[in-house]
């Protein structure tokens, strides 16, 4: 992401929100998210369900996972993000 003062898209959420969550945005980056999330009800509401997820399902780990589930969980992810 940049760290300038243009605009977040609701894209480019989407693609950091894990980040967000994680508290891995710059400074920078992290007020573009949240002035994002304060004018756009959808990017809000989808970060309101990420966060209940995560409540509901707790939070997994590398060390969670065996190499095989770890393996098979980063390959369903690649194919699914170069859709």
């Amino acid at each position: 992401m940049t760290t300038d003062t243009e605009s977040l898209s609701c894209q480019e959420l989407v693609e950091v929100v894990t980040d967000y969550l994680e508290g891995a945005l710059d400074p920078a980056d992290r007020l573009r998210f949240d002035r994002h999330i304060e004018g756009c009800g959808g990017c809000t509401e989808y970060l309101e369900q990420l966060r209940r997820v995560i409540e509901l399902t707790g939070t997994i780990t590398t060390a969670d996972l065996s190499a095989e589930a770890e393996r098979a969980l980063t390959d369903a992810f690649s194919g699914w993000a170069s859709r």
